[in-house]
């Protein structure tokens, strides 16, 4: 029965052109029925049905006694009713085509054991192996449609900014973004973060996954309770079962911080196919490790490079680094003030955000926001001066919040 299943399931032309190579029937009567079905696609790259293949077999074989023919039109008969899940004979297909594979594989190893091939004729075949497939069901190109262009890229909304500020001027963050924020030490990056990340927690069903190398994890969290709440540790301590409620509610439970000194490039990726993210955070990305590169500067980016391809594959990512030692006390933040890097980090990113401090009395609670790059395509209210804005917002740290001034 499976045999005829892929008898008919071939007559596809793109299924055919799939998995041809891949063929192996015991059946005789089919065998012959399938050489025939070789002859049509290689006349033409039509799909055919039932019928046309009866017609061209019976043309092919016009002397085929009276019991032969009456046995080939019932197998023709038989096909007409052939009905099977499309999925399931794609995934036995796939199955034939890797066991034919790995036991051309396994010869070929055994002959370069045995001395009879060289390595690289094992390497060659291995390279060639995805060449059968049709190369257009393997590209997918980018629609030129306009008005999907538009309506996917300015209208749908993404994560939107808690600070108005930031909705006007980069607009929504949307898969394939990523940005990175910089400032100095003590100038309340993770509190940037708590603020926005817990605003857009209310904005998804998916999680926000951020990797956390720098302070105790444990206190991030709860940077981010009084960022969601707004509310200070004074306030919320004399009710605990409450608040803790409230928070969850608020944020659907989409916070989800991994807390570690060392992290791994590779466990990040276990970590964002396993839970599919809406948003992915590094605080700090300069230390996530996996990367071997002769320079610093190489390194970082490469490392930038990786982050911007998470974010073409699962969600956008935002990112935290250092401001060198020139920008202490400065309150616009350049891209030249980027710690450790020429251009390798600036380079991959979509927008970059500096957060400046000044040292002047009176202004310590006063940040200074500059968007130095700035890629986004932005939302149907953000305002075209304010891509590379300068904006000063209040940062309140008894709540984790930024707000805008």
């Amino acid at each position: 029965m499976i045999e005829l299943i892929i008898i008919k399931y071939i007559l596809n032309n793109n299924i055919y052109n799939k998995y041809n190579n891949y063929i192996n029937l015991t059946n005789k009567e089919l065998v012959k029925i399938y050489y025939i079905i070789k002859q049509l696609h290689e006349a033409s790259d039509e799909d055919f049905t039932v019928d046309d293949l009866e017609l061209k077999f019976f043309s092919e074989y016009p002397f085929l006694k009276s019991s032969e023919k009456e046995m080939f039109s019932g197998i023709f008969e038989q096909l007409r009713k052939v009905h099977a899940d499309d999925a399931r004979v794609e995934e036995f297909m796939k199955k034939q085509r890797d066991m034919v594979q790995a036991h051309r594989i396994a010869e070929l190893s055994l002959e370069v054991t045995e001395g009879r091939k060289e390595f690289i004729d094992l390497l060659s075949h291995v390279s060639t192996l995805d060449a059968d497939a049709p190369v257009e069901e393997e590209i997918e190109f980018v629609s030129d449609d306009l008005e999907e262009l538009y309506n996917n890229l300015v209208v749908t909304q993404g994560l939107r900014w808690r600070l108005p500020c930031l909705n006007k001027a980069l607009g929504s963050l949307r898969k394939g973004d990523f940005g990175f924020v910089f400032a100095r030490p003590e100038t309340g990056k993770t509190s940037f973060l708590a603020s926005e990340a817990t605003y857009m927690a209310e904005q998804t069903d998916r999680p926000i996954l951020w990797f956390n190398n720098e302070e105790q994890g444990e206190k991030v969290m709860m940077r981010c309770v009084q960022a969601s709440l707004g509310m200070t540790e004074g306030e919320y301590k004399n009710d605990l079962k409450k608040y803790r409620q409230a928070f969850h509610d608020k944020t659907k439970r989409n916070i989800k911080i991994v807390d570690n000194a060392s992290i791994h490039k590779t466990y990040v990726e276990k970590v964002c196919k396993a839970i599919e993210p809406s948003l992915i955070i590094f605080d700090q990305i300069d230390k996530i490790k996996g990367f071997d590169e002769s320079r610093t500067d190489l390194t970082l980016g490469a490392i930038y490079q990786w982050a911007r391809e998470l974010a073409k594959t699962y969600a956008p990512v935002i990112a935290v680094c250092q401001a060198d030692g020139t920008g202490e006390g400065v309150k616009w933040l350049t891209m030249g003030h980027v710690a450790n890097a020429k251009t390798s980090k600036q380079a991959e990113a979509d927008w970059i955000l500096g957060i400046g401090k000044s040292n002047q009395e009176g202004l310590e609670y006063v940040r200074h926001l500059n968007i130095s790059k700035n890629k986004l395509v932005g939302d149907e209210d953000s305002i075209p001066e304010l891509r590379h804005g300068k904006m000063d917002v209040i940062i309140k740290p008894e709540v984790a919040r930024y707000e805008d001034v």
